[in-house]
């Protein structure tokens, strides 16, 4: 049978380090709010959750916490260059808690886009589970066009993309041509609002991690058809996403969740930084102004 596609508001969690380490009492805190609020489902490991930073016993510690506090599905995120590595990958992790995985295109080599279609067909043919492609050509050097994605499409366990391939054009066109069950999440998170209402079926959005009822409400108001309400909500949210990627992410995101007691350090790792001293200032600004200040009526 065809396996569900992703909608609604994901999380790319990020990762909770503390003198170096998985921080797992923050890690668990984080979980039990968001599992208390309207997120469909978490990406692990992946590139806001800074994954090519952690280790094998690592990652597969983080899987295992967020599957005691989490009941909604786990997605983990994989990345690489070499499809032979990638495979062993989906069989090293066949037994661990996870309902799928987030598959970025390879990156630094920059293969064709035949080789991009064999290269996801090897990783489908490899596992059971639903994959999401992720096709972010500013991060790994190559764009997968719609022609090849349309052809992955077909396949029944490669069930939607995270798209973020900054071409306009090519997202409405994926939207429009897309097959029944094959789902397109937006990753941009300054795009949400345009995103769903050409289409999208929701979005993988880091921004999420603060206001998170207030990004899943922009969706729900347009189902429900309350464009100018969902139009109205956005304009309060639509500048939150440039400040916390004003700087690399995740560092911002985990600035703000640790002045709101989420987390307990925001430590990044190598070759990530904190935030600077002014982003800093802005951010607890912000943070004053949202979590501080009475909530707007009608929220």
């Amino acid at each position: 049978m065809p396996l569900p596609a992703p909608t609604g508001l994901w999380l790319p969690l990020i990762t909770p380090f503390r003198d170096g380490a998985l921080d797992e009492a923050s890690l668990r805190r984080m979980l039990r709010h968001y599992a208390a609020g309207p997120v469909d489902g978490l990406i692990l490991a992946a590139t806001t959750g800074e994954g090519m930073t952690l280790d094998a016993d690592e990652t597969e510690r983080l899987v295992a916490i967020a599957a005691e506090e989490w009941t909604r599905p786990l997605v983990l995120g994989l990345s690489g260059s070499d499809t032979r590595k990638l495979v062993k990958e989906l069989d090293r992790t066949v037994a661990w808690p996870v309902q799928g995985y987030l598959i970025a295109c390879p990156y630094y080599v920059r293969p064709s886009q035949e080789g991009l279609v064999r290269h996801f067909s090897a990783l489908a043919d490899a596992t059971d589970r639903p994959i999401l492609i992720y096709n972010i050509p500013y991060r790994t050097g190559v764009n997968l066009g719609n022609e090849a994605m349309l052809r992955l499409a077909e396949r029944p366990n490669i069930v939607g993309v995270k798209d973020c391939c900054a071409d306009a054009r090519q997202s409405f066109e994926l939207l429009r041509d897309r097959p029944a069950g094959f789902s397109v999440l937006t990753g941009e998170d300054a795009l949400l609002y345009t995103a769903l209402t050409q289409g999208a079926d929701g979005g993988i959005l880091a921004s999420a991690h603060v206001e998170t009822a207030a990004f899943a409400a922009i969706r729900d108001r347009l189902l429900a058809g309350d464009q100018p309400g969902a139009l109205a909500a956005w304009r309060d949210l639509s500048e939150l996403p440039r400040l916390l990627f004003a700087e690399p992410s995740p560092a911002p995101i985990k600035h703000w969740l640790w002045r709101t007691g989420l987390i307990d350090s925001p430590e990044v790792r190598l070759p990530m930084t904190g935030v600077s001293d002014a982003l800093a200032t802005c951010l607890d600004r912000e943070i004053e102004r949202r979590v501080l200040s009475p909530v707007p009526a009608g929220w």
